[in-house]
């Protein structure tokens, strides 16, 4: 039986750093148990410059990333997980399991400090695939033979 993915929103101030960031990653290690959005409260006119080196870094490339406001999700964008890192409160109606983590904003930091916050929301990233995977259970082999091998 396949599991339907669990939609997952990344919603930060401006959605020109963590929220990029933690999309970017979830697509990159979670697509076999959700699909990652992101989203701003008060959204930047672009992907912080230094998001964008640090993410490269990474082998993630966010030059078609945008920032995108919350309110533009629209009534009907539903999301099972929405994880709250701008340390702010979420605009009402979010029908969903809001999981806030505190993630410093590196907007204004030196770069070296800014990668520290992108390795930080990397492995809070993977902790939510982990558990994602462990509530999605074990998953059925299906027999995918090759045939014979001849020699």
């Amino acid at each position: 039986m396949i599991r339907p993915l669990k939609r997952v929103l990344f919603v930060c101030i401006g959605n020109a750093c963590r929220s990029q960031m933690a999309e970017a990653f979830a697509r990159a290690y979670g697509q076999d148990v959700l699909i990652a959005a992101s989203a701003g409260l008060h959204p930047a006119m672009r992907v912080a410059p230094d998001t964008m080196k640090a993410m490269q870094e990474k082998d993630m490339d966010l030059r078609d990333h945008f920032p995108k406001s919350i309110r533009q999700l629209g009534p009907k964008a539903r999301f099972d997980v929405v994880v709250n890192m701008s340390g702010m409160p979420l605009p009402e109606g979010m029908e969903a399991a809001v999981e806030s983590w505190y993630v410093p904003d590196p907007v204004s930091m030196k770069y070296d400090d800014h990668c520290a916050v992108r390795d930080k929301i990397e492995g809070m990233v993977m902790e939510l695939v982990l558990e994602l995977r462990r509530e999605q259970g074990p998953g059925k082999l299906r027999g995918q033979g090759s045939g014979p091998v001849e020699i």
